[in-house]
């Protein structure tokens, strides 16, 4: 086989690639877990290049690469990496990109480096270290340091044209590791010149800023003791006002999501049981009688597509099921319904720069439940599609189907929940795996490419992805009724899901794993331990093993914020709630699992430190001598290097091999 040509990523071969059935061969566990031929595509802000981040040939390394839209065989290289990691790419204006770096020899020790490179690579320039030993004044010489300290982190682009961007410094207390607020800053890209984005006073306890189009902090969102406030500042002066301050678990509030070049701020609030996208008059200060978007059975989430300079809004992208836009602007409706036809059987999100209506060419990111997702450039003047190529090339062929279902629970309940079939024609009730989605107060899964679902359903398993009680996007009753129920009805959803695929008849009732990292490692020992006559085997990774721990562990990441106001009133209080922790605790109930178990954690994971995990396996393992122990030493809280999500998943087809598949 000839060895690909460097950035040779033009795809020449007809757009629908994959065969459409699949081989008898699954696909290696590399070209599932494998850091992605390419990702991260990014119009340029005048639509003339893409930026995107390419695997290297040769070695882990990554590059940054940028074609010409108009003649993609043109491209220049910026920046690339020998086994390090780029990732967060953005433009700063037509000539010059900017991007994060982390050198994974020092993972875990500080944030993100940041720099910036014109097109062609030149006047490479580094703004913000990510090492907290890096000092300004420790330069050897009278001459400070200009480049900034890891307190500093990139925020945003002004879409100004300048060369500069925002940059946020985090403020800190005397009490938290994390920042209590932030304050924006312009920063040029060349000099490094550092000036404040706006001054005067701002809110206290900033979380999260919204610019506008002319680059000014405009709203301002702010947590303390339980309470989520947004702040306007009012043009032409220096006067902020609120706009709402309500406790941040209460129904019926609205929440700030994107501005809209003008006026008007989208906000999400309620309407008919689900979270709909409104308008908010930031003038008169008034929301919108009827939402401007309503997903029936879904909250709404999602981003507007907005023309910087003509300051208007396109259209809306949302997910409901699936991902989908809603277009306002008649000529990307047009484009839209021309990509469509072309693209088949994708969900194809068309995107732009910050001159959306003057690009010459937009980008478009096909997705679908069967296979990786792929880019393509679209030209606007010739009509013409072009692929960029796929995340993942290594996959060939169609994967199994995925679809999304209610199930009910066992108190009636309507549990949202995606099913994965194994390639090809099913032949009766099949081994199958509850994968549990961690957060917990997240949402899990859509109609999507998921590479750990298919990659477990290749290896001919039914993958069932419960949305339990306690997810969000379904509404906030469905959100509410998983709070304080960790390893109880929040558990039955899961066992439930097992029972109502069985009686589909897809899956084998004697044949059935659970799994998940996180919350979703605790989610599998409470399985197991719980519903020993359901579940046979399972596997946790980055697991929470102990409620209490939660709260008591120096060493995780947890801000007193958390743990006084969110882990209080969504999983309980440590002493008034002492006994429903210790009921629902797998450390206190390890001897009852008996069942095989993979274990898997990160040495220096600061979410769920590794003591949940080492003393959980002591525990266990007096009792249970089939459980498998990994210890990976330089990860965190999940796995971001190659060879361990490599190295993991291989353990993980064993031992599914082992423990479920091969059982009569």
């Amino acid at each position: 086989m000839k060895k690909r040509l460097l950035f040779s990523l033009l795809v020449s071969a007809p757009l629908s690639s994959y065969a459409a059935l699949a081989t008898d061969t699954p696909p290696s566990v590399e070209s599932f877990f494998s850091r992605p031929d390419i990702s991260a595509a990014i119009m340029s802000p005048q639509g003339h290049y893409v930026a995107l981040l390419a695997k290297a040939p040769e070695g882990q390394g990554q590059v940054l690469v940028i074609r010409d839209t108009s003649d993609l065989k043109k491209f220049t290289v910026p920046a690339a990496s020998k086994g390090d990691i780029i990732d967060d790419v953005h433009w700063v204006n037509e000539n010059r990109i900017a991007f994060s770096y982390k050198n994974t020899n020092m993972r875990f020790e500080g944030n993100w480096d940041e720099y910036a490179a014109n097109r062609d690579g030149s006047n490479l320039t580094h703004l913000i270290s990510g090492s907290w030993l890096h000092n300004q004044e420790n330069t050897g010489s009278n001459i400070k340091d200009k480049v900034l300290t890891a307190d500093y982190g990139y925020y945003g682009s002004l879409n100004d044209g300048s060369d500069d961007v925002i940059v946020e410094k985090y403020l800190f207390n005397n009490v938290d590791i994390y920042a209590h607020t932030t304050h924006l800053y312009r920063l040029n890209t060349v000099t490094r010149r550092l000036s404040e984005l706006h001054e005067g006073k701002q809110p206290a306890n900033v979380y999260h800023w919204m610019v506008d189009a002319d680059g000014v902090p405009r709203i301002a969102l702010s947590k303390a003791a339980g309470r989520c406030s947004a702040s306007y500042l009012v043009p032409d002066t220096a006067d902020w006002v609120e706009i709402e301050n309500t406790d941040c678990y209460q129904s019926g509030k609205f929440t700030p999501e994107a501005l809209d070049g003008s006026s008007r701020l989208f906000v999400t609030a309620p309407y008919k049981g689900h979270d709909a996208l409104f308008s908010y008059d930031l003038k008169s200060r008034q929301l919108s009688k009827e939402p401007i978007l309503s997903i029936e059975g879904f909250d709404f989430e999602g981003a507007p597509e907005v023309d910087r300079v003509a300051k208007k809004v396109l259209g809306i992208h949302f997910r409901g099921d699936a991902r989908a836009t809603a277009w306002l602007d008649p000529q990307f409706k047009e484009i839209q319904a021309k990509v469509d036809s072309i693209l088949k059987g994708t969900v194809n999100t068309v995107t732009c720069g910050t001159d959306c209506l003057n690009a010459p060419a937009v980008l478009v990111e096909a997705t679908s439940d069967q296979m990786p997702t792929q880019y393509y450039i679209y030209t606007r003047a010739t009509g013409t599609l072009i692929g960029l190529g796929s995340e993942h090339s290594g996959i060939k062929t169609k994967q199994g189907m995925r679809d999304f279902y209610r199930y009910p629970a066992r108190d009636g309940r309507p549990i949202p929940i995606y099913v994965t079939m194994p390639p090809g024609k099913a032949q009766g009730p099949m081994p199958t795996v509850v994968l549990v989605h961690g957060g917990p107060n997240v949402r899990g899964s859509s109609w999507e490419w998921d590479d750990e679902a298919q990659f477990l359903a290749s290896r001919g398993y039914v993958v069932l992805q419960p949305e339990y009680r306690g997810s969000t996007g379904f509404g906030f009753d469905h959100f509410h009724a998983g709070w304080k129920q960790w390893g109880q009805s929040m558990q039955d959803d899961l066992a439930d899901a097992a029972k109502w695929s069985i009686q589909k008849g897809w899956t084998d009732p004697k044949r059935i794993a659970i799994m998940g990292a996180s919350y979703g490692g605790y989610a599998t020992l409470m399985g197991l331990i719980k519903n020993p006559e359901l579940f046979r085997c399972g596997v946790e990774w980055a697991g929470v093993t102990d409620i209490g721990l939660r709260f008591s562990v120096a060493e995780s990441d947890a801000t007193q914020e958390v743990l006084n106001y969110d882990l209080k009133t969504l999983i309980g209080d440590p002493v008034a709630d002492a006994a429903m922790f210790k009921a629902n605790s797998p450390l206190a109930n390890a001897s009852k699992l008996m069942q095989p178990l993979l274990i898997a954690h990160g040495a220096v994971d600061h979410r769920v430190p590794i003591v949940h995990a080492t003393e959980f396996r002591d525990a266990v393992t007096k009792n249970n001598k089939n459980v498998e122990w990994i210890v990976y030493n330089d990860e965190g809280h999940g796995w971001h290097l190659e060879k361990d999500n490599i190295d993991f998943w291989t353990r993980v087809e064993s031992f599914l091999d082992k423990n479920l598949k091969a059982v009569n």
